[in-house]
């Protein structure tokens, strides 16, 4: 899947720890790392949501190593970082209506989790982590495109959440001096993304919908827009603020496409490479979205060398046909 390698420097003598390596973000990441000869590549994961399918073509590789445990847990987390250069903290529980339902259960993987990850991190001597930070930590500000130090008020307990990992990485980086990069991830999607669950992302429902020739549902009128990013561009987000240097201090950069596409739009992309017209079906708006949502990734670009090289277009031409390949897999004898 990724023939691009994302910088120049070798990789061959580095040890990475994806922690959530076994979910849709992280497994990528994995494949990256795996894919352009990584000297070592730790998972941690619990399974509550990755799954073992994700990663099990990595298991009898000498330079893989799956640790089975949960960020909640500080002694799993320094397990997981001994020996390893660089950190890629995947690990969260998603979903703005998951955190309505659980607020709880989100504070503590997304919150007391990333503490435990930073603590270990910290004191095992890790050169940096790099952690999945996102969109939603701009909450009401009205500014479109939003840029990094313009945000307004949080909008859900996921969100509150996410906003706590950049406080924390921040005063690491004041105290600690252990300096940390957060991506603030756009709706990102792509292969391996759960189109099952009550929390499943809009992408994989509306392919799965549009792929079983049944109607899906939308949130509000349709016309609420968001910077769909490919899940491709995210990990090259990853590698390189992994190997950026001349950064010596806590950073967040947006990672996104920098544009906007409306769910009505989205909708009509995926019928059109599915050859469907199927016409959807609306309800009320959901509580905690944001109407509107579009990134300046200048900064990101300026800081890390980010260039976003896959459109939603041409992601979602990808997505598709992954999810009907795979689909047939499971039905195929």
């Amino acid at each position: 899947m990724y023939s691009q390698k994302y910088h120049t420097l070798d990789i061959s003598q580095a040890s990475f720890l994806v922690t959530g390596g076994a979910g849709f973000i992280g497994s990528n990441i994995v494949e990256y790392l795996m894919s352009h000869g990584a000297g070592k590549v730790k998972v941690l994961d619990n399974f509550s949501t990755g799954s073992m399918e994700n990663i099990d073509q990595w298991m009898p590789r000498a330079e893989f190593s799956l640790i089975e445990g949960d960020i909640r847990d500080l002694d799993s987390c320094r397990r997981a970082v001994e020996g390893v250069d660089y950190v890629l903290h995947q690990a969260a529980l998603g979903s703005v209506p998951r955190s309505i339902n659980d607020p709880i259960t989100s504070n503590e993987v997304n919150v007391s989790g990333f503490l435990n990850m930073l603590v270990a991190a910290r004191d095992a001597g890790v050169k940096r982590m790099v952690y999945a930070a996102s969109s939603s930590t701009y909450g009401d500000h009205p500014g479109l495109p939003k840029v990094e130090d313009k945000i307004g008020y949080p909008l859900s307990p996921y969100a509150v959440t996410k906003y706590v990992n950049e406080l924390y990485a921040q005063v690491f980086s004041r105290v600690y001096d252990f300096h940390t990069i957060g991506l603030r991830y756009f709706n990102v999607f792509g292969p391996r993304q759960n189109p099952r669950g009550p929390y499943a992302a809009v992408i994989p429902l509306f392919v799965e919908s549009a792929l079983k020739a049944e109607a899906p549902f939308i949130n509000g009128d349709g016309e609420t827009s968001r910077d769909f990013t490919y899940v491709e561009n995210a990990v090259q987000a990853n590698i390189k603020a992994c190997l950026a240097t001349d950064i010596n201090k806590h950073e967040v950069v947006n990672i996104a496409v920098g544009e906007a596409t409306t769910l009505n739009q989205l909708w009509k992309y995926i019928c059109d490479f599915i050859g469907t017209d199927l016409k959807p079906q609306y309800r009320e708006e959901r509580k905690g979205d944001v109407r509107h949502s579009l990134a300046n990734v200048s900064k990101a670009q300026q800081l890390i060398g980010y260039q976003p090289t896959i459109t939603i277009q041409n992601g979602l031409q990808t997505t598709v046909e992954w999810y009907r390949q795979s689909a047939h897999s499971k039905v195929t004898p």
